[in-house]
């Protein structure tokens, strides 16, 4: 059993998901079981999941937890897209996300190969 806490790839997801709920607080009223919901529930797929891995016995149930929260973060990498091109929010945030989903995703690729 490991403490997710000191996972840097936790802790820099667990951050990009406080920057979503920040961002997503200004998206449409009529979004908010839509695309905000959405969102805010992939990106915080990503920490729960690096969490839940951790808590588990084995390297193999570790490893399929980080997979599923690389899923997440491609599925938060897409519909930071779609925010954007729905005009929710600029290009500069648009950056500032993906550039951090992209890190995440490539600390988790790591980690699993670690793993492997």
């Amino acid at each position: 059993m490991r403490d997710f806490k000191t996972l840097n790839v936790w802790e820099k997801s667990h951050k990009l998901t406080l920057r979503i709920y920040d961002i997503t607080k200004s998206f449409p009223n009529y979004e908010l079981f839509g695309v905000t919901s959405q969102i805010r529930r992939a990106s915080a797929s990503i920490p729960t999941n690096i969490s839940e891995g951790c808590g588990r016995q084995t390297q193999r149930e570790f490893s399929r937890f980080l997979g599923i929260a690389f899923g997440s973060a491609a599925e938060a990498e897409y519909l930071i897209l779609l925010s954007r091109d729905l005009g929710y929010f600029d290009n500069q945030i648009y950056s500032e996300l993906t550039e951090k989903v992209e890190e995440i995703k490539k600390m988790l690729s790591s980690l699993i190969g670690t793993i492997k």
